[in-house]
């Protein structure tokens, strides 16, 4: 219980001496602003001397902080007070937003700050430099004569004075700058949060850039799934379908151990692009990666069919299919994707049965449609576990353009149908 107490009155003792930095920070940043005002004083009010006349120091102290408010509606002012703040003040609670004010709105509670950590700081900056010194004076008076007899203690030069008023009255003044200081460092701590916090506008800026980052992630995880996903499931049934007729048709073999080399190549080359994106942002991927697109579906195609997969293709209508880069690159990437997803759950649930693939550009939109026999042991609803991941990434690649897609069992068959706009953005 001591420990705690003593560790508690630790913790105190170092936040207001924390405080007390923060504060004579905000006195010397406020210095160079009541120079200039007692300079503009002394010129435009003859005989006034701000520098020892009490009532024109009060005027230029007055006078310096409208000019500190206006300097701080620069939008770094709050970094460079957040970061301090932070450091020093110690707030109880809430977030300090140190990023620039952009927003006047931000920009104004700034100056707010500002004005009200140079306000403060001024005075305390005063007290500090002239308080102590004093103290040490009235302290050392009952035994120094040269001080008693001094025309600076007006108070103590008479004999009716009791001595030992002079430091009880150093003991007092130095608990009114303490408690001054804790006051004042403690009403900056609570302003903090509310002036230096975010805006509405930070807090929005905020949620639109962790949307983008959640969004830029998904992208990158159905990346990862589809391209990964495939390879693997096309890896495996090639292997599989190798080692059962490995000492019947070796030629059979030879296209399926070169099917596999050239899948793991491929795929190794999609794995460092996603990858590189990760390290090049950070690990917030902002953009979608550049991946295949419908130009290089006929490599997948055969890779696919090397393994033992028949898949039947067709498209129409018009010669659109020969060059397939005329078509919007998002479009063209996505339907990549969608058809590799397609064929990784075929090859998955079906094994080798056939897929019967159709690309059709109708009505301004390009139609995708998939089916496979349904596995006879399995029936249309065998997952593995921590599976279904991919058909929800095609509804979300399709959806990202403004399409739709739909998968079912239909007439024994497993149908995937996926509508893509040609004119959708990404």
């Amino acid at each position: 219980m001591v420990d705690e107490v003593s560790g508690t009155g630790a913790e105190h003792i170092r936040r207001l001496r924390l405080r007390w930095v923060h504060l004579l920070l905000g006195g010397a940043l406020l210095m160079p602003y009541f120079l200039l005002t007692t300079v503009v004083i002394s010129i435009a009010v003859p005989g006034a001397d701000p520098l020892r006349q009490p009532g024109w120091q009060l005027a230029a102290y007055v006078l310096s902080l409208p000019p500190a408010a206006a300097t701080a509606l620069l939008p770094l002012t709050r970094t460079l007070e957040s970061t301090a703040a932070r450091a020093l003040c110690r707030t109880p609670g809430g977030e300090l937003t140190t990023a620039p004010a952009t927003s006047w709105a931000a920009r104004r509670r700034t100056a707010v700050w500002f004005t009200l950590h140079l306000g403060l700081g001024a005075p305390v900056s005063g007290a500090t430099l002239a308080i102590p010194p004093a103290a040490a004076v009235l302290t050392a008076m009952p035994f120094s004569r040269e001080l008693r007899e001094s025309r600076w203690q007006w108070h103590w030069n008479t004999p009716d004075t009791a001595l030992w008023t002079a430091p009880a009255t150093a003991a007092a003044l130095l608990a009114a700058l303490v408690a001054a200081v804790w006051a004042a460092g403690a009403l900056l701590a609570r302003c903090a949060p509310a002036l230096l916090g975010p805006a509405p506008a930070d807090r929005l800026a905020a949620a639109e850039a962790r949307a983008a980052a959640l969004a830029a992630r998904d992208r990158i995880a159905r990346e990862l799934h589809d391209s990964v996903g495939h390879a693997l499931s096309a890896v495996a049934l090639q292997a599989g379908a190798a080692r059962t007729v490995l000492g019947l048709d070796p030629e059979f073999v030879r296209r399926a151990l070169t099917a596999i080399e050239e899948t793991a190549r491929h795929t190794t080359g999609e794995l460092d692009t996603v990858l590189g994106m990760l390290r090049e942002d950070g690990g917030t991927p902002s953009r979608t990666p550049a991946g295949p697109t419908l130009a290089e579906l006929g490599a997948l195609l055969e890779r696919t069919r090397a393994g033992g997969t028949p898949v039947t293709l067709t498209t129409g209508p018009g010669p659109w299919w020969e060059t397939p880069e005329l078509l919007p690159e998002a479009v063209s990437r996505e339907a990549y994707r969608i058809v590799q997803e397609g064929l990784s759950n075929a090859l998955r649930h079906a094994g080798r049965a056939p897929v019967t693939l159709s690309l059709t550009l109708r009505d301004e939109e390009l139609l995708i449609t998939m089916e496979n026999p349904l596995h006879p042991r399995s029936g249309p609803h065998r997952n593995r576990p921590g599976g279904g991941t991919g058909l929800r990434g095609t509804a979300e690649r399709a959806a990202a353009l403004g399409g739709r897609a739909q998968a079912g069992p239909q007439d024994g068959n497993w149908r995937l149908t996926v509508h893509l706009p040609l004119g959708g953005e990404r």
